[in-house]
């Protein structure tokens, strides 16, 4: 899903996400919404779907990462979290009823529960205590969602744990009595190495309905997408494709692309020969190289929509491999081409 924390997808246009990239869902973020312009505003408006003039399907996180990101900007308390705004400090509180309501005013097809997003590493006692309070909120959340409940809308509860597998499980299991209409899995990406980001997405999603949406959030790279699906995982997010762009990283068949090096100040060829991107169609990279280092608005505009053209059809080519069993060969390919690759450095 390509990110639109604040009702937008960077460097993109709403029309060109759809008949250029025909993405069927997008993400915002609760959490920056609710602060600016509000999610009252936003309800009076239409909800995000007028408001951002998208059609399609939207999902919203509850805000929880954001707001547990801020360390000394917030308190936990069993009612929930107490948290002051990034923007003018101000004073809020998210509960895990609140957090619903506010995902209903945005007007969100699929919602997440608040949930105790722990930064990496965190003690086993700490992950515990963690978890049993994210499973408390999660049941909170669920029992508040049934006034809203009218079936055209899902709410996912989050299975958290840090790094444990033990507590993993554990999570798996009070979650599962829930009964909800899809899961994700949170606390990745919070500063762990990325194999341990993956090997507990292994130890999650297979123990997840397997008739029911599974999300991972947060991830990853592009080979990484293959290896989340291969272990049962339908639904993923991350920044990296319009972050990296706006940086000049440029994600293609053969590796990153770091535009800003001398050696392509004249390089009449494409991005990447393989893509059917507008970008790589007309563009050199001589051309965007020059956009980037002239700082021109228009070079975010082209690199996000390559690199969104990228991941997007990652999963294309990997649904299609599902379809035709062909998916242990794609993730082959790929493991081969990461490792014949050089490391290039992220921006």
């Amino acid at each position: 899903m390509p990110v639109g924390t604040q009702a937008a997808v960077k460097g993109i246009l709403p029309r060109d996400l759809i008949n250029d990239l025909d993405a069927k869902i997008i993400l915002s973020n609760t959490y920056h919404l609710y602060l600016r312009p509000g999610h009252e505003i936003i309800r009076t408006l239409g909800g995000l779907h007028k408001f951002m003039n998208w059609p399609r399907a939207i999902l919203t996180d509850s805000g929880g990462f954001q707001v547990f990101s801020l360390n000394s900007l917030r308190k936990v308390t069993e009612e929930g979290v107490l948290f002051h705004s990034h923007l003018n400090g101000d004073a809020h509180m998210f509960t895990p009823e609140s957090t619903v309501d506010v995902q209903i005013a945005l007007g969100s097809d699929v919602m997440m529960v608040l949930d105790e997003c722990l930064e990496y590493p965190a003690t086993h006692e700490s992950a515990r205590l963690s978890t049993a309070r994210t499973v408390r909120w999660a049941r909170s959340a669920f029992e508040h969602f049934k006034q809203y409940d009218d079936g055209q809308r899902a709410l996912f509860p989050i299975v958290q744990g840090s790094m444990y597998a033990d507590l993993r499980r554990e999570c798996v299991d009070q979650l599962l009595e829930i009964n909800a209409r899809g899961y994700a899995i949170g606390g990745l990406s919070v500063g762990e190495p990325r194999p341990l980001s993956l090997e507990m997405a292994h130890t999650v999603a297979p123990l997840l309905p397997k008739d029911r949406p599974r999300y991972v959030m947060g991830v990853g790279m592009p080979e990484e997408l293959p290896e989340y699906v291969a272990c049962g995982v339908d639904m993923m997010d991350c920044v990296l494709p319009s972050r990296n762009a706006r940086n000049g990283c440029l994600f293609t068949s053969s590796g990153r692309m770091l535009i800003k090096q001398a050696r392509f100040k004249a390089d009449p060829g494409p991005v990447d020969e393989t893509c059917r991107c507008y970008t790589c169609k007309n563009f050199s990279r001589a051309y965007l190289r020059h956009l980037y280092q002239a700082k021109e608005i228009t070079f975010s505009v082209l690199a996000t929509l390559h690199n969104l053209t990228h991941y997007l059809d990652i999963m294309r080519r990997i649904r299609q491999s599902i379809l035709i069993g062909k998916l242990p060969e794609l993730i082959r390919e790929v493991r081969q081409n990461v490792a014949a690759l050089d490391s290039v450095p992220m921006v």
